[in-house]
């Protein structure tokens, strides 16, 4: 009898565990795809000095990438989470490519700027791309990714958001992470979420540099300007 309880109560334990919206591939999918395409968008926006090939390349790229996934998921079928992960990883490494080359070419370029509003509003299209690029890095990473968050009940991992303090279980969503990048690029610090692991410390002090550089070398290039 209890083996049979067992195996009926399996389906619906299963069933549960897909339903739950933190998963990879439920409720956040369309949130993740939304910050994934708005880094590309970004991208397409800042001047052809700061890009690598023309500046639609990464929003396309990143279509190609996700656009199965989408049919997948409109269609009611799911991929593997091994797959998943893999073009997670692949989609990151491409926009941090594309983000370390911008900072590179404002750089070297840095002198082309004439306009203190043309400088202006590419500094702040390249920091906002920093900050969604490591919303996702901080998204993709934290505790071992969507999944093994669930496993371990969102127990705080990497990074220990207040709601989980003192072992409290919370599911942090993808905007929780947005925050946490924002706020990171703005303080240049740790603000109400602490990182407890090197990877985390590792990706924060990153994202710190990176802003911090964009917003040094704006004030000075401006002040030469005006």
């Amino acid at each position: 009898m209890s083996e049979t309880k067992q195996e009926s109560a399996w389906p619906d334990e299963k069933k549960s565990s897909m339903q739950d919206p933190h998963l990879i591939g439920q409720v956040p999918k369309w949130t993740v795809s939304a910050g994934i395409l708005l880094i590309g968008v970004i991208y397409y926006f800042l001047p052809g000095e700061l890009t690598f090939g023309p500046t639609w390349v990464l929003l396309a790229i990143e279509l190609a990438l996700i656009l199965p996934l989408w049919i997948f998921w409109v269609t009611g079928h799911t991929l593997s989470y091994k797959v998943t992960r893999r073009i997670s990883f692949f989609v990151l490494g491409i926009v941090t490519l594309a983000l370390a080359i911008g900072v590179f070419f404002l750089i070297t370029h840095l002198a082309t700027f004439t306009s203190g509003i043309t400088l202006l509003r590419t500094a702040v299209l390249l920091w906002l791309f920093n900050v969604l690029v490591f919303t996702l890095w901080y998204w993709d990473t934290d505790g071992g990714g969507p999944r093994k968050r669930h496993e371990a009940k969102h127990k705080a991992a990497d990074l220990m958001f207040p709601q989980q303090a003192n072992g409290a279980s919370w599911a942090p969503d993808f905007f929780d992470y947005l925050f946490v990048a924002f706020t990171a690029a703005t303080a240049f610090s740790p603000t109400d979420t602490a990182p407890l692991t090197w990877l985390a410390k590792t990706l924060m002090m990153i994202e710190g540099i990176i802003s911090l550089l964009i917003v040094a070398i704006l004030i000075s290039r401006v002040a030469n300007i005006f």
